[in-house]
């Protein structure tokens, strides 16, 4: 029984040498790759911008929520999930549906 467990986290979806029309291609790339080095979950965040220091705020953000359903059949058996919600600025039903159908 493996009491620990690793997440990884998806900071940034813009990639060095990547073009902006591949990004998503890119970022599922990186889930199946952390997936099959032994990671349990894979975190991405709800960001308008995205935020210092992890990227400039001119870099293209992906919404968390059609990204977790882009990247599930691209994983097997890691957990999906986003590291933090912007409920400020959402409809609070539409999230609630919109998790809940995840």
């Amino acid at each position: 029984m493996t009491l620990t467990r690793f997440g990884f986290n998806i900071p940034s979806f813009s990639h060095p040498g990547v073009d902006d029309s591949d990004m998503f291609s890119a970022v599922c790339a990186a889930a199946a790759t952390a997936e099959n080095s032994g990671f349990d979950s894979l975190w991405v965040m709800d960001h308008f911008h995205q935020i210092p220091p992890m990227g400039a705020a001119h870099e293209p953000m992906l919404e968390p929520y059609t990204l977790l359903a882009g990247l599930a059949p691209w994983t097997r058996t890691a957990r999906l999930g986003a590291l933090v919600t912007g409920v400020t600025y959402r409809n609070p039903a539409l999230l609630a549906k919109t998790v809940t159908t995840l």
